[in-house]
């Protein structure tokens, strides 16, 4: 059995066929998977698709990429993570890939975003989803300097940063989730950092409806995809993808507290 540690199943692309969706996890035997909230606006529908389908749980943050959208405060999110079927804060961190033709010194509202995220995830004891492009350094100081960590600190979620970021990461406490870029053909670096990490760090996800492993890339990704980017961890480490479908799965519920 496996777990999808984050997919966006409140996007238009995948919420209009959720039914769909859900008997495609059950026949490819994914059976929980984890709803991600990227703005406190999709909130709502987010805790809700939770709250409907116990196979799905949910949690509550802002995407550092997401502007001209409602700011949340510590309280806020306090309260969202209140509810019983969020199993964490974010997805938050920092993204320096599109400055917009900003300096990284003027993005200091996305650190101040991500400090008031870390703060929340430290406040109620659930883990922090982490996305991190293009500013690992200021990722991991942030971190550091709100003294986050822990064995449920939380995950670096899709994964494409160096061995050495992954390394700083999981001795903070830090899971490292793959997506399907793992099963891309230019991402031999990657494979290589997926190879070398304790297994009982990682996690496996889709980030649908993006992302969609081989041999669906190009394609609208679905939890049920998940199983694809197992069998390539299970290859690059000479395992049986049940065996790896099992580690990731408990680490899963480990982190997550999912019952």
């Amino acid at each position: 059995m496996f777990i999808d540690s984050h997919c966006h199943l409140s996007f238009p692309e995948l919420s209009a066929q959720l039914p769909e969706l859900l008997a495609a996890m059950r026949a490819a035997r994914v059976e929980q998977a984890i709803c991600i909230c990227t703005t406190m606006e999709e909130f709502p529908q987010v805790r809700a698709l939770a709250a409907a389908h116990p196979e799905l749980w949910a949690t509550v943050g802002v995407h550092p990429d997401n502007e001209d959208v409602h700011e949340p405060s510590l309280q806020e999110l306090l309260g969202g993570a209140q509810d019983p079927r969020v199993v964490a804060i974010g997805e938050t961190g920092l993204d320096y890939y599109r400055l917009n033709g900003r300096s990284v010194d003027e993005m200091e509202w996305q650190r101040e975003r991500f400090r008031t995220h870390i703060r929340a995830s430290k406040a109620c004891g659930k883990p922090l989803v982490i996305h991190t492009r293009s500013s690992s350094a200021d990722t991991l100081r942030l971190l550091r300097e709100e003294r986050a960590g822990g064995e449920r600190a939380g995950v670096f979620h899709c994964f494409t940063e160096t061995a050495e970021v992954a390394r700083a990461a999981v001795e903070m406490g830090f899971h490292i989730s793959f997506s399907g870029i793992l099963t891309f053909k230019n991402a031999q670096d990657l494979r290589d950092v997926a190879k070398a990490l304790p297994l009982d760090r990682i996690l496996i996800e889709t980030d649908s409806p993006y992302l969609a492993p081989v041999p669906y890339r190009g394609k609208t990704n679905q939890p049920a995809y998940v199983p694809h980017v197992a069998q390539q961890l299970a290859e690059l480490r000479g395992l049986p993808v049940e065996e790896v479908a099992a580690v990731t799965s408990d680490n899963s519920r480990r982190l997550f507290g999912l019952n």
